[in-house]
């Protein structure tokens, strides 16, 4: 089809050609970016935490003054230990989608003693031997700790500790090369990477300085057990673990009157996971409803505008049926006039979201939008276009060639 026709005819309706373009536009760019957004907080949501959730559960205490973690830290192992179906009970200062640990769970890092080569900040937990045993963590690289791995803390970390790291955290510390044996600091503390773990979530994914490309930049050091106190870990089958919260928290008057025990986070990791992500399902609902809704306005914009030419057109339309036009090709004017004008709209749209991401990337560090999501926008906004124009095209090709000598 000659589409200089059509261009010479939306050069004449200017104005509504342009609003409808640039309304295709605006489309194209808030919905690659809240598609992006909306996926971004799925895949986040759908991470592997790097541990069995269904089986875990923790118990946090916010305060405890004057108590010491020896005698803390026996009272509380003692009463899990005796509660039925606990299989094994360990201290830790943070579990994933858990409260985070404060100045000792999360300092920067760099890759050599002087601090000039600046590596980011992972989340640093601290586990016993206990701990590892209920989480069951496994190195895919490297070895396991060993009893001389477990040190007590100077001041909130060993000096010197054999860690195990993620291998996201590995990737980007070393990309393509090995991290066993490779060290880094943290001021004057060293670690020494033994082994690699898959995966093991931040209690803070997606949420950290880091953004969601460090959700699971996490350093596993061992430490002994009365290293730190008043956040507990323990294994049991999943339809005993809400029986077994329950009786602890009950339990928690007479076992440590002294203490305020935290509601928030003493229960099973699917609960942490659930409440941690609250946030992000309504903010994919809503971005999800954002965008069918410029889908919807979009595709009346189209209507609304085809009806309108078809209407004002009735006469044109009508000599062309006289002069032989078929009515396919009827439909065809107005599917191409409406894919031009799509494609201007697009392109330009193309622009806008590229140019709306970067905004997105310096404010709110949100990573940068993949190409191809700028395609599938594309390809989206075309076959909307077609459907959109659909009805009014059919209505055009059925009026009958004696319009031409009744409109006006």
């Amino acid at each position: 089809m000659d589409i200089k026709p059509i261009l010479a005819t939306l050069s004449r309706h200017r104005v509504a050609a342009t609003l409808i373009t640039l309304e295709i536009a605006l489309a194209c760019a808030v919905l690659c970016n809240a598609l992006f957004l909306a996926v971004s907080r799925m895949d986040m949501m759908g991470m592997n935490s790097g541990v069995d959730e269904t089986s875990i559960a923790t118990l946090s205490l916010n305060d405890c003054e004057g108590c010491e973690p020896v005698d803390l830290n026996g009272r509380w192992l003692q009463q899990l230990r005796s509660q039925a179906g606990v299989q094994a009970v360990g201290v830790a200062n943070a579990v994933p989608f858990g409260q985070r640990a404060g100045t000792a769970g999360t300092a920067g890092i760099s890759l050599d003693p002087e601090g000039k080569h600046f590596g980011g900040v992972p989340h640093f937990y601290l586990l016993d031997p206990g701990a590892i045993e209920v989480m069951q963590l496994k190195p895919v690289q490297g070895r396991s700790f060993n009893d001389a791995d477990f040190q007590a803390v100077d001041n909130f970390l060993p000096a010197n500790a054999q860690v195990w790291i993620t291998r996201a955290f590995a990737e980007h510390l070393w990309p393509g090369e090995s991290a066993l044996g490779k060290q880094f600091w943290m001021a004057e503390y060293r670690f020494t990477v033994a082994g690699v773990l898959e995966h093991f979530a931040r209690p803070d994914p997606g949420r950290s300085e880091n953004g969601v490309a460090g959700a699971q930049w996490s350093v596993i050091v061992p430490v002994t057990t009365h290293a730190q106190s008043g956040t507990y870990v323990l294994r049991a089958n999943a339809s005993d673990l809400p029986r077994i919260i329950a009786d602890a928290i009950a339990a928690a008057p007479k076992v440590t009157p002294e203490a305020i025990l935290s509601m928030d986070y003493s229960k099973p990791l699917t609960q942490l996971r659930d409440g941690f992500f609250q946030q992000d399902r309504a903010m994919t609902r809503l971005l999800l409803g954002v965008c069918l809704a410029m889908l919807l306005v979009t595709a009346l914009g189209i209507i609304g505008l085809a009806s309108f030419w078809v209407q004002q057109r009735t006469k044109q339309i009508g000599i062309r049926r006289a002069l032989g036009a078929t009515r396919g090709q009827i439909i065809g004017y107005f599917q191409t006039e409406n894919f031009l004008l799509t494609s201007f709209g697009i392109v330009l749209g193309m622009l806008l979201a590229y140019a709306g991401n970067q905004v997105l990337m310096q404010y709110f560090e949100i990573p940068r939008l993949p190409l191809y999501y700028l395609p599938f926008g594309a390809v989206l906004l075309w076959l909307l276009g077609q459907a959109a124009v659909i009805g009014p095209a059919l209505r055009a090709a059925a009026i009958p060639p004696i319009a031409a000598t009744r409109s006006a």
